[in-house]
């Protein structure tokens, strides 16, 4: 028997049960598809977390004050709190050749007006550094000016979402908007950002650092991002600045240091491991499609007894009986794995319909081991009909026995 004598005779015997091979290739494409969108929204969520926090800039170290840490023993009587970072800290850490910038914030919420309008809004106090380590990018104007860092300016960069809502149909810049019972003229509008780490620079209002702390009245600082020259700086910079803070800090380690390198690597890892997972879960459809393959199989070996029986009989051998059923089997799995792909990429595109926002991306280690799972799952479930038949004896299976 030719190859070609095999796959017309597959073809035929799919073509005689058509409702059996469609229910088989019906529950291979739903296993295929769950798989494939499963693991695509799993991928899009890791290359969207990690892409956010690369947003952030590069060759970033983030200080936070305070000490995270699980120590033993009685909790203190009285409590503690971590010491303040304070301007002077921020300024100390230029010290560091490893430093390229530094960006002190300072967080707060207050109401905006202007122009008779007035909304709710967060307030971020900082420098010119800002825009260099956070990569901002402007639509109008200027960015906060490059002055001494505990001088209070009465100046103010907005968002899209501030100047569309205080200020209307008119010209933004050069305009005063007032925060509680200050006022701050408009110097620049920043580009759409949209959403970075939870927080919205559309919906913010960036004023200098030291005018941020008059405000609120407060002299800490509720972070301070730092950007290394370089990515080997960026490891020399972290013990600097540990030993620079301590130094001011009467000897007290009182700081937590958060790289961007860790934290893109903690996240990557994490939605990896939950990427895979959930494609093993999805996998699971895939075995049960298997099952289906198997038992309609044997129901088949069941009906064409007297086939099998003659083929024996004109002098099919064991191994071509064998090499038939599995590559019937083959075909169905294929074909389901294809409509599983068709299904999959029509269903993420529904989803990216529905959240333009967020990359829909299916990749293609993830597609080729889903076509691979299928068609061994065909072949595997395949190969005890395909082995039953094969051992049928010919005299017994001409008289359908």
């Amino acid at each position: 028997m030719l190859i070609k004598d095999t796959l017309n005779q597959a073809f035929a015997a799919i073509n005689t049960q058509r409702l059996r091979a469609g229910l088989i290739i019906l529950a291979m494409s739903i296993g295929i598809a769950s798989v494939s969108v499963l693991t695509s929204l799993g991928e899009s969520a890791r290359l969207y977390i990690v892409n956010e926090f690369e947003n952030l800039g590069t060759n970033l170290v983030i200080v936070l004050p305070g000490r995270t840490e699980t120590t033993g023993g009685a909790p203190p009587i009285f409590g503690e709190t971590p010491r303040d970072l304070t301007l002077d800290d921020a300024t100390a850490l230029l010290r560091s050749h490893h430093i390229a910038e530094i960006a002190p914030l300072t967080i707060g919420s207050a109401p905006a007006s202007a122009q008779g309008f007035e909304r709710e809004t967060n307030i971020l106090g900082s420098t010119h550094a800002l825009r260099q380590v956070r990569r901002l990018t402007l639509a109008q104007g200027q960015f906060l000016p490059k002055t001494e860092i505990d001088k209070a300016l009465p100046v103010c960069v907005i968002g899209q979402t501030i100047r569309n809502e205080l200020f209307a149909n008119q010209t933004a810049l050069g305009q005063w908007l007032r925060i509680n019972d200050r006022r701050f003229r408009v110097i620049g509008v920043l580009a759409s950002e949209g959403q970075s780490v939870g927080i919205d620079f559309d919906e913010i209002v960036i004023i200098p650092v030291a005018s941020a702390q008059a405000l609120f009245d407060t002299h800490s600082l509720f972070r301070v991002l730092v950007e290394a020259k370089s990515k080997p700086d960026m490891y020399l910079a972290v013990d600097a600045i540990k030993s620079i803070i301590k130094s001011r800090h009467e000897g007290e380690d009182d700081v937590t240091l958060i790289t961007q390198d860790s934290v893109v690597s903690t996240f990557d890892k994490i939605l990896t491991a939950l990427t895979l997972t959930v494609a093993s879960i999805a996998g699971i459809s895939l075995a049960v499609a298997g099952v289906l393959v198997m038992n309609v199989m044997l129901v088949s070996v069941t009906q064409r007894t007297a086939e099998i029986g003659l083929l024996k009989a004109l002098g099919a051998t064991k191994r071509q009986l064998l090499w038939l059923f599995l590559t019937e089997a083959a075909l169905l799995s294929l074909a389901g794995a294809f409509l599983g792909v068709v299904l999959g990429y029509v269903t993420l595109g529904v989803l990216q319909a529905f959240y333009p926002d967020f990359p829909m991306v299916l990749p293609a280690w993830a597609l080729l081991a889903a076509l691979a799972v299928s068609l061994f799952t065909g072949l595997l479930f395949g190969v005890l009909p395909a082995r039953k038949a094969a051992n049928l004896d010919p005299v017994t299976a001409l008289a359908k026995r």
